[in-house]
């Protein structure tokens, strides 16, 4: 018997239904879409000269691992760019402004491209969504059909002529010699990273300046196109001469490298000069500063100078100035034999007269305490006060001579009496006289005198008893008298003298005091 269908069945029938219908939906938008419900992701962006076979779906790449997809790509009517739409999953590296985009080929197995992603700086800002990296940012890979279109029939030509010749100059011998350069590559590289290097730039706005510069030169070659195709010409004519000559073209080459030694070390002795170079301009740039303000206040005497020699002035100097010129010509010419003999007697002095002063007399029994210009005035000094020591009475200062204690003879029948023993003499006595006067040498050319001397041995001495000598007696009385004559002197004068003996001093005072 057939049941009958109740209300509540039909409503659960209608809910079945529904949910089918609604799954049916969400699998069609999947299959369509092929996007994951739910999960975050977000849009940019990016500009392509070309976008070659790129495709909607096409993988986006971080170093190789895929972070999203190509969503939509806007093809530029007329052109081969276009502006790529590209879905990013939240789980991605956030990308900067200064991304970079390359399309790059897949493998062969997986064909068609991808988008290869830099995610620029950490120091730029970040991307926000919906962004758009310029085309600047952003690169295609070269097709190898538009390679082939690049290379018409003439550039091929050329092309062909270039690998003929490249081929005929490796063979045979230029092949050895490319094969004996390798060992100078190293230098060569190294030298090339250096240049490259300096090429970026010490200072700011160093690439905008060599823009500029460039600039300037590239509107300087366009202003005149034919001498531009004439120096394409020549140049072709230079390298025909130079092909011509290539035996001393050879020749010349295996010169190089002497060459650069010799340069590297010149390049290195003006490296070394240039921190002192920089120093110095440092410290000039004061004085440069400083230099106007000079010159502005140097004009007015300029003015006053050029108005000095003017030909008014000069007219009314020359005309008093006439009268004095003879005798300034006389006067110049009789002063050439005067300078000659200042000359002479100038260097004489500085030649010969100084050195011997700053000379020092070595002798070990009486050593010197100084040069020869110290000690020469010295007994200048002591004669001085000496020979002044007197009045209208006489001498201040009366010697007698004292007790003689050694006796010399001197070869002529008399003899020499001492207080001291002799030591030896210096200087000695010169065998040959006097040194010869040559008055025709010039002084500057002598040599200075030599001060060294060999100390000459005492003569024989002998020494005195007193106790054998008859004339104690004449002494003792000798020496009475010069007492009287004294005392007679200081009771005549007023004036107290002191005599001063062996051992002792005694003081003579006058009649009244005494």
């Amino acid at each position: 018997m057939r049941r009958k269908r109740t209300e509540g069945d039909k409503r659960s029938a209608v809910r079945w239904g529904a949910a089918l219908l609604i799954l049916v939906a969400i699998g069609t938008y999947l299959g369509f879409t092929k996007s994951v419900p739910f999960r975050g992701h977000y849009e940019i962006k990016a500009a392509f000269k070309t976008v070659n076979d790129l495709k909607p779906d096409s993988p986006v790449r971080v170093a190789g691992v895929n972070v999203g997809k190509v969503a939509k790509i806007e093809h530029v009517a007329g052109g081969k760019g276009g502006l790529v739409t590209i879905r990013l999953d939240d789980r991605s590296i956030p990308l900067r402004e200064d991304a970079q985009m390359k399309i790059r080929p897949r493998i062969f197995l997986e064909g068609n491209y991808f988008i290869d992603v830099k995610p620029g700086s950490p120091d730029a800002k970040p991307l926000k969504e919906g962004a758009t990296i310029p085309v600047q940012q952003t690169a295609a890979p070269v097709q190898f059909g538009e390679l082939l279109t690049a290379l018409q029939s003439d550039t091929r030509r050329d092309l062909q002529i270039l690998l003929d010749e490249y081929g005929r100059g490796v063979s045979g011998r230029g092949g050895e010699g490319y094969n004996r350069s390798i060992r100078y590559w190293e230098g060569a590289y190294r030298d090339g990273a250096i240049v490259n290097q300096a090429t970026l730039g010490i200072l700011e706005h160093d690439l905008s300046g060599y823009i500029k510069g460039a600039g300037a030169v590239a509107e300087a070659l366009d202003r005149d196109p034919q001498a531009l195709k004439d120096l394409i010409t020549d140049f072709s004519t230079t390298a025909n001469a130079l092909a011509s000559e290539s035996t001393n073209l050879s020749a010349t080459i295996a010169e190089l490298p002497r060459t650069l030694r010799a340069g590297r070390r010149a390049l290195g002795s003006l490296n070394a000069a240039f921190p002192s170079f920089r120093r110095f301009i440092a410290a000039m740039r004061p004085a440069v500063r400083s230099s106007r303000p000079a010159l502005d206040a140097a004009l007015p005497f300029v003015r006053q100078l050029r108005g000095l020699v003017s030909r008014p002035e000069l007219r009314g100097l020359s005309s008093e100035l006439r009268a004095v010129t003879p005798d300034l010509v006389e006067l110049n010419r009789g002063g050439v034999p005067l300078h000659r003999q200042i000359r002479a007697l100038s260097s004489c002095q500085n030649n010969v007269v100084l050195p011997w002063t700053n000379d020092t007399i070595p002798d070990q029994k009486f050593k010197a305490t100084g040069p020869v210009y110290q000690e020469a005035p010295k007994t200048l000094t002591g004669l001085s006060g000496e020979s002044r020591s007197f009045d209208a009475n006489g001498q201040y200062v009366r010697s007698l001579a004292a007790t003689a204690n050694y006796s010399f003879a001197t070869g002529d029948g008399r003899r020499f009496f001492t207080t001291d023993p002799i030591q030896g003499v210096q200087p000695p006595k010169a065998l040959k006289g006097r040194p010869p006067l040559m008055p025709n040498v010039p002084c500057e050319t002598q040599e200075p005198p030599d001060l060294r001397t060999n100390v000459q041995q005492p003569p024989s001495q002998e020494k005195v008893d007193h106790s054998r000598v008859p004339g104690s007696k004449l002494e003792a009385r000798a020496r009475a008298g010069l007492v009287r004559i004294i005392r007679e002197h200081v009771d005549r004068t007023g004036t107290p003298m002191r005599m001063t003996g062996v051992g002792k001093t005694v003081t003579i005072k006058p009649r009244a005091l005494r």
